[in-house]
């Protein structure tokens, strides 16, 4: 690890991560009470401001195009100090129209970033070092979503919703701009291609993609509002959760990793999608508000298993297609992003369960598909220095 830590790359990526983690952890505390409590929204309303979100994710493939005009690691941080300038602006727009807006503004930032820290990250580190680094830079964000759930708890009741958004918004943006004070980039990588690169060979990786993003938007758009709408958890409530998932994923993230690198990703992918089965029945059918919240921590637990999906890809893939692979990924990992929340907002209004019974569906299916992934792949890449 101390050979990873030297890498320059590291440091950039590891800054960059806190501040958008953290970010999407103070919205994703605030939302739901403020769109709830503050503009009075229903299950419709979140599934199409869900699927609004997922629409910069569904258009990461426009990455490709950008990295013509600037640098990837500099697209990183603007990246970044997009989602700044969208939470800070949140609190402004307390309407539907509005709140579709800011999430957007974020929505550019967050998946723009996490399209160019992935490929950073793959193409700076070894097959060994990636699932590692993957491993410690959600460990550190968990810290920080730490940090930032327990600052809420303390100063909640004494600020408005306008003045919460624009202080994280604030600080997020003053971090990020110090970045462009690093330079980072190792004059020795791999070039990447320009343009679109989409093969054949890696079909398995774009279905597995494709599967993890539909089943996400699931839970992203309807696990915390079910926890809110039907069990009527409180900011403070929300925060604490938010909390005991990141002690928990503080220490467990790091194993992950260690875990992919000794068993490979076939097992450890597999261990997720059956997990995930039973827990989104378990939404499907809980009655008891701390289950529903065991559930959740539960849901993301297994989340960070999908750090094996870009690890396999790492193994099959051309060191030059890396960076417009991550592009074209995103992009597939949000085909059903846009489609699914808005559907099952819809299907929330017949019967809430709905969502969360297709859910399990799609961890059935990834499982099943999973089982193509070759076991000796970790063997193979086990011998490589």
């Amino acid at each position: 690890m101390q050979q990873i830590t030297k890498n320059p790359m590291y440091l950039y990526i590891l800054v960059l991560t806190l501040c958008s983690t953290g970010g999407l952890q103070a919205s994703r505390i605030l939302f739901d009470n403020f769109a709830v409590h503050v503009i009075n929204l229903d299950g419709h309303h979140i599934g199409i401001i869900q699927s609004v979100r997922e629409v910069p994710g569904f258009l990461a493939l426009l990455v490709i195009y950008i990295l013509l005009l600037v640098k990837e690691h500099r697209l990183a941080s603007l990246s970044v100090l997009l989602l700044g300038i969208g939470v800070a602006l949140t609190g402004f727009f307390p309407t539907f129209s509005g709140l579709i807006f800011t999430t957007l503004v974020m929505s550019f930032g967050f998946h723009y970033y996490e399209t160019t820290n992935q490929s950073l990250t793959l193409q700076n580190f070894n097959h060994n070092e990636a699932p590692l680094v993957f491993g410690r830079l959600r460990s550190y964000g968990a810290a920080c979503n730490i940090g930032i759930s327990i600052i809420f708890l303390l100063i909640v009741p004494f600020f408005n919703y306008r003045t919460l958004y624009l202080l994280v918004g604030i600080i997020i943006v003053i971090i990020t701009l110090t970045t462009f004070t690093i330079h980072p980039v190792n004059e020795n990588s791999v070039i990447q291609r320009k343009g679109m690169v989409f093969r054949k060979r890696y079909w398995l990786f774009y279905l597995l993609t494709f599967l993890a993003g539909a089943r996400r938007q699931i839970f992203m758009a309807f696990a915390v509002f079910l926890l809110v709408k039907k069990f009527d958890f409180s900011v403070q409530e929300i925060a604490i959760l938010f909390m005991v998932n990141n002690c928990i994923n503080y220490f467990l993230s790091p194993f992950i990793g260690r875990c992919i690198v000794k068993y490979g990703e076939h097992k450890v992918l597999c261990l997720e999608y059956m997990a995930l089965i039973f827990v989104f029945f378990g939404y499907a059918v809980v009655e008891e508000r701390y289950l529903a919240a065991l559930l959740y921590i539960l849901d993301h637990i297994f989340f960070n298993f999908s750090m094996a999906i870009r690890t396999f890809f790492h193994k099959i893939a051309d060191p030059e297609d890396i960076a417009p692979s991550m592009a074209v990924g995103f992009t597939i990992n949000h085909i059903a992003a846009v489609i699914l929340p808005a559907l099952g907002g819809l299907l929330w209004l017949i019967d809430y369960r709905i969502p969360f019974v297709a859910g399990a569906g799609m961890s059935l299916l990834s499982f099943i598909s999973v089982q193509l992934i070759p076991a000796q792949l970790a063997e193979k890449w086990q011998k490589q220095p």
